[in-house]
C-alpha cells in the first residue's frame, strides 16, 4: 500500500471538474493487477472519480488554494481591463482552457474579462455559459476554504467585480 496524498474527507481541486472531496481509497484489480484508486466525490455534479494514487499528481490534482493564494486572485477581479479584439470562438477556447486548468488566477482573468454590470451591453449566450463556468468553478473552492456556501461566495466575488 503506497502513502495516501489526502485524508478522507479532505477537499481537492481535480482541474476539469473543480472542487471535489475525498471519499475514500480502494483496491481494484484490472487486467490482472492491483491498483490503489483514490475516490473523489463531486457533490455539485452528482459525480464519483476513481483515480490511481500514482497517477494523482500528473492530472493536476492538488489541495485547495491557500487563502493568501485565493485572496491575490479575489484581488484581481478589480483590476480593469481593455476588451480584447480577437475571434471570439478563439477567446472562448482560450476561456474555456484557464477554466480547466483549475487555477483560480486564471479562472479570476476569464470571470473578470466576462463580467458584465447592469450599464453594460448584453452578453451573447455563450459568454454567460462560459462566466457562469467560471464563477461557479471560482466560487466552489472559495466556499471549501472559507468553510461558507456558495451563494455567499458568489456574492463575495460579485462585491469585487462591483469595485472595478
Amino acid at each position: 500500500m503506497s502513502p495516501k496524498p489526502f485524508v478522507v474527507g479532505e477537499y481537492v481541486v481535480y482541474p476539469s471538474h473543480g472542487v471535489g472531496q475525498i471519499a475514500g481509497y480502494e483496491l481494484q484489480e484490472i487486467a490482472d493487477q492491483k491498483i490503489e484508486l483514490m475516490v473523489i466525490s463531486f457533490d455539485k455534479d452528482r459525480m464519483i472519480l476513481r483515480i490511481p494514487i500514482g497517477k494523482a499528481k500528473a492530472s493536476g490534482l492538488r489541495a485547495l488554494s491557500a487563502p493568501k493564494d485565493m485572496q491575490k486572485a479575489l484581488e484581481s477581479l478589480k483590476i480593469k481591463t481593455k476588451s480584447r479584439r480577437t475571434m471570439w470562438s478563439r477567446r472562448a477556447q482560450e476561456y474555456e482552457n484557464k477554466i480547466n486548468s483549475g487555477d483560480p488566477a486564471s479562472i479570476a482573468e476569464v470571470i473578470r474579462d466576462l463580467y458584465r454590470s447592469a450599464t453594460q451591453p448584453d452578453q451573447s449566450y455563450s459568454e454567460r455559459q462560459i462566466y457562469q463556468a467560471a464563477i461557479d468553478r471560482f466560487a466552489r473552492e472559495l466556499a471549501a476554504i472559507e468553510q461558507t456556501d456558495e451563494p455567499a461566495a458568489i456574492s463575495k466575488v460579485e462585491e469585487f467585480l462591483k469595485v472595478a
